[in-house]
């Protein structure tokens, strides 16, 4: 296995850490973060792998960088076009899964997020699968927000939250 190849964007919110897997070019975490904390968010299996940081055109990153450009441009969509990988349990897969199918311009609740995820009893699972999510913005765990429609937490901060959603329309500046 090669090592992950990394690089940084500049979006709405800071600047975004992608981590691809160049052997299937799956992004495998990303996020509003140094290298170091994202590198974090992966195994202690992932992260022997090691990385190296690569151009934003290399092939391996290209279609995330691609992809958060169109994004930071008004393609809203173009982050649901990249391929991710995060390994987890049934009920995190469900949920990160459903949560790639609340689009831009929408938002969720975690009670919602839940219910999509096929169990609506399960809110604090269906928070917890928003602050595990290892590749934020492409598994856009921002568009949860809480039942009263606070922003509720983000593992970025508030204000990378609400930049995003200001971004996407749902918040005005």
């Amino acid at each position: 296995m090669s090592p992950f190849e990394t690089t940084s964007v500049a979006v709405p919110g800071g600047t975004v850490v992608v981590i691809v897997d160049p052997d299937d070019g799956a992004v495998v975490a990303s996020g509003y973060g140094d290298l170091a904390y994202t590198f974090a968010f992966l195994t202690p299996a992932e992260q022997a792998r090691g990385h190296v940081e690569v151009a934003p055109d290399a092939p391996s990153v290209r279609p995330a960088v691609e992809a958060l450009a169109a994004y930071a441009a008004g393609d809203l969509d173009a982050l649901d076009r990249v391929r991710v990988k995060q390994p987890g349990g049934p009920f995190l897969e469900r949920a990160w899964d459903e949560l790639r199918g609340v689009h831009a311009g929408e938002t969720d609740t975690y009670a919602g997020l839940a219910a999509r995820a096929g169990s609506p009893t399960a809110v604090r699972a269906a928070g917890q699968a928003c602050a595990r999510n290892k590749v934020a913005p492409f598994v856009p765990c921002h568009r949860i927000l809480r039942t009263d429609g606070s922003l509720g937490g983000y593992a970025y901060g508030l204000p990378v939250k609400e930049a995003l959603l200001v971004h996407e329309g749902v918040l005005m500046a």
